[in-house]
């Protein structure tokens, strides 16, 4: 394992104070599982969990916040297994909601870097926004990393492409940003125009830092919007391994403890078969925070679930690449447990749930397995030495069965037989793009949906609560909730199947309480305040916070919330249950209309 100048843990404090010192509230991870919001499966970035404070609502904390986001990725999980990309990583990032803007978040940023981490100014470079679709050329920019003593040579003007965000949907806010590349002099420039949008590595991103100043507008143009943030993340990983000039993310405390137990058991060194360590590595890693997650999910085949099962039989196909065909996956996962415990405890408090999903999901994949083999037996009866395997059929076994190519060609060379492996890859790739456009559909709605509907239905889940919890006990408590604008998905904890008879009485009830066109009000207050006020609320290690928004429908309930919320539940319309069934082991859930 490398030796290190400065430690994983000792690098996320040293960020974490240094904007705490610059006027900056430290604000906990929130859940990988973004709530209320249908547009995105997983929390991909640190200003996911922050939007309606970026459009304009009062986040309680203040308007300068920083953080440790976790975070998943999944656009690339078959690319796992270079030095570069990770599906679980978390992002260091801070903000400012209406406060500072260009001049003192870049400043922040070159004293962080240059100060506390000593990094030689001349080693940095950065990229400005050159102007595009009648938006300027972002001159505060230039002039302000001009005063820090940048040099032009350090200085890199791009399009939309390399330094702009947004907006994620098709309007909404948006701005040019200014990226901090760490300059490796060991490497010569791949030409005159060498620069940090070149592959050539001798620029590495480190930083990004985003000026949110317009909304586009939805006939195309640019409007400056009302509040200006900052919004910047910079991966903890990279960053880690780039101070302490590690080319390896493999090689650090991070993964070490796997690979060397993975090295114990297979008999096979690490450098024997670098892709397949990592990989095993990294998809343990992010199923056991997914599993562990505060909203954590089980495996299973739709959304969140199916991605969750995807990481872990890729792990299973991959602990056979390396011989290992015991079921170590509960073994692996509590070694990242024990590693990440501290800072994330809510691992500890799933411990059970985590390796029992891990083992189930071993016995059943390996059961899968061996259907797979059943049927490459039947296919190889009816061939002859030298005959090839179609990629229909080779990719009917991969896709319907979860039977990996790799296990087909070897089989199949044991017999004689080919693969017709190309044009696998052409259906695998036809399939990745379907997938990619069903992700990009998922998230056309961009930032997380803060219509009229929606705006509704957030509000009926807290009269749903309440209603469950006075019908069916205080035990009742919010599991989760997912919220599009044709419906709401309220998941709450419950043994048993709510019955026919109780879900009238429980849709007649929220009905009535919206009918007495009840004033919904927030206050902000402490969690103590709250707790002794009566709020509902998941108060541990959810809010870290001095104050929280407490929202009251009247006197009937009281919740914390980040809101939104209608002023009148009469303009919730009709409320309607259309589903009641069970979400996992003990929870319920209930999916519901109103209009």
């Amino acid at each position: 394992m490398n030796k290190l100048k400065i430690g994983y843990e000792e690098l996320k404090q040293m960020y974490l104070d240094f904007f705490k010192g610059h006027g900056h509230a430290v604000i906990n991870s929130a859940s990988l599982i973004p709530e209320n919001d249908p547009t995105v499966l997983f929390t991909t970035a640190g200003m996911q969990p922050l939007v309606p404070y970026l459009l304009g609502a009062k986040h309680p904390a203040g308007d300068k916040l920083t953080d440790v986001q976790k975070c998943i990725r999944t656009g690339d999980i078959a690319e796992v297994g270079d030095r570069s990309h990770l599906t679980f990583f978390e992002m260091l990032g801070n903000w400012s909601l209406g406060s500072y803007f260009k001049k003192e978040s870049i400043s922040m940023s070159y004293e962080f870097l240059t100060q506390v981490f000593k990094i030689d100014p001349k080693n940095l470079a950065a990229t400005i926004f050159i102007g595009e679709d009648g938006v300027p050329k972002d001159m505060e920019t230039y002039e302000t990393w001009k005063s820090l003593g940048f040099t032009d040579d350090q200085l890199f003007f791009y399009g939309k492409s390399e330094n702009w965000w947004g907006p994620a949907g098709l309007t909404g806010p948006c701005g040019p940003d200014t990226e901090i590349f760490i300059i490796d002099q060991s490497k010569p420039k791949c030409s005159d125009e060498c620069g940090p949008a070149c592959n050539c590595g001798r620029y590495t991103e480190i930083w990004n830092n985003v000026f949110m100043e317009y909304n586009k507008n939805p006939d195309g143009t640019f409007s400056k919007l009302t509040q200006k943030n900052v919004d910047t993340g910079m991966g903890l990983e990279r960053l880690f391994c780039t101070i302490n000039g590690i080319s390896d993310v493999y090689t650090t405390e991070l993964f070490w403890g796997v690979i060397e137990h993975l090295e114990k058991v297979s008999g096979k060194k690490y450098e024997d078969d670098i892709i397949t360590f990592r990989r095993i590595a990294d998809h343990v890693r992010a199923a056991t925070f997914i599993l562990g997650d505060e909203n954590g999910i089980a495996p299973s085949n739709t959304e969140q679930g199916y991605v969750l099962r995807r990481l872990i039989r890729s792990t299973i196909r991959n602990l056979k690449k390396i011989d290992i065909t015991d079921f170590i996956l509960p073994t692996l996962a509590e070694i990242v447990i024990n590693q990440y415990k501290a800072s994330y405890v809510e691992l500890e408090k799933r411990r059970d749930f985590i390796l029992n999903e891990l083992q189930k999901e071993e016995l059943l994949f390996n059961r899968t397995i061996s259907v797979g083999l059943r049927e490459i037996n039947k296919v190889i009866e009816k061939l002859q030495k030298g005959d090839v395997i179609d990629s229909t059929t080779a990719f009917k076994l991969y896709d319907t069965y979860g039977f990996p190519l790799e296990f087909t060609e070897e089989i199949a060379l044991e017999h004689g037989l080919k693969v017709d492996s190309k044009g696998f890859d052409a259906l695998f790739a036809e399939h990745q793009e379907k997938s990619r456009k069903g992700a990009e559909k998922k998230f056309k709605g961009g930032l997380a949906d803060s219509s009229e509907e929606t705006t509704k239905l957030h509000t009926t889940t807290h009269i749903l609560h309440k209603v469950l919890r006075d019908l069916l006990g205080d035990h009742v408590a919010q599991k989760g909730s997912n919220i599009t604008a044709e419906r709401l998905r309220f998941d709450f904890s419950f043994e048993r199947k709510v019955t026919p008879e109780e879900l009238a009485i429980v849709e007649e009830r929220v009905n009535e309480v919206i009918s007495r066109d009840l004033p919904v009000s927030m206050e902000e207050m402490s969690f103590e305040e709250a707790q002794k006020a009566g709020a509902i609320g998941l108060f541990a290690n959810k809010y870290d916070i001095e104050k929280v928004k407490v929202y009251s429908i009247g006197d009937f309930s009281m919740e914390v919330c980040g809101g939104p919320h209608v002023e009148h539940t009469a303009e919730i319309g009709k409320f309607k249950i259309l589903k009641e069934e069970s979400s996992s082991a003990g929870v319920r859930r209930i999916k519901a209309s109103v209009g």
